[in-house]
């Protein structure tokens, strides 16, 4: 479990951490929690982000008023506060049209998940110009695995109409090297994007600092 507001240093609370070290330093949660700035009587701010953080990374910049106000210390006016915010940075930053030259040039749009304390399964759709399109969350799992089935991978890029995906997962362990079924889940996404027509570019393992590439270390591709 973690601590509450309380039990954090001052110094070191998301606000304050914020206005010394930047929003970079700063963990989704923190971030949430800096925008909820309080919690309610019966939940810390801190609980609250955590909950409200995992109703993000399912939802992503589709989220809704109902989705928000579902949470214990959510009402209408946080949630329209959150909803603003997330409309103000759609309009400004977005993945649509980011144009890359090779599969890592998506990191910047993952690493955020490099915190999380489950593993995160992620699909990148690509158009024909090398453009990113979109991002999902595929799946969430244990801190070691999360599985990932083709129907639920290629469920949106086939909406998309996207030319290639990139896959990509963060190492809650913090370790880099893949599993023996992070290679047979990218060898059996692979072959089912030959089939429908979609290329499987690279499939990525992230932490905060660095990345593992099945394509530049000659896995699978």
């Amino acid at each position: 479990m973690g601590k509450t507001i309380a039990q954090i240093p001052k110094q070191d609370r998301p606000r304050e951490k914020l206005l010394t070290k930047g929003t970079s330093a700063l963990t989704d949660q923190e971030l949430l929690a800096v925008l909820l700035g309080k919690g309610t009587a019966g939940t810390d701010v801190m609980t609250l982000a955590a909950k409200l953080a995992r109703v993000m990374d399912e939802k992503g910049l589709n989220v809704k008023g109902d989705d928000l106000t579902q949470l214990q210390g959510i009402g209408q006016a946080k949630a329209s506060l959150l909803l603003a915010a997330i409309e103000f940075a759609r309009r400004r930053i977005k993945p649509e049209g980011l144009k890359i030259e090779s599969p890592a040039d998506v990191l910047p749009l993952l690493r955020h998940y490099a915190d999380r304390k489950q593993e995160h399964f992620l699909c990148a759709s690509v158009n024909g110009a090398n453009e990113v399109m979109n991002v999902r969350v595929v799946s969430i799992g244990l801190i070691d695995r999360s599985p990932a089935h083709p129907r639920e991978v290629f469920a949106d890029p086939l909406t998309d109409r996207a030319c290639a995906i990139i896959l990509a997962h963060n190492h809650p362990t913090g370790t880099l090297q893949p599993s023996e079924a992070d290679i047979a889940t990218t060898r059996r996404l692979r072959e089912a994007g030959e089939l429908m027509g979609i290329t499987v570019l690279d499939h990525l393992i992230f932490n905060r600092n660095n990345h593992f590439s099945f394509l530049e270390n000659g896995i699978v591709f």
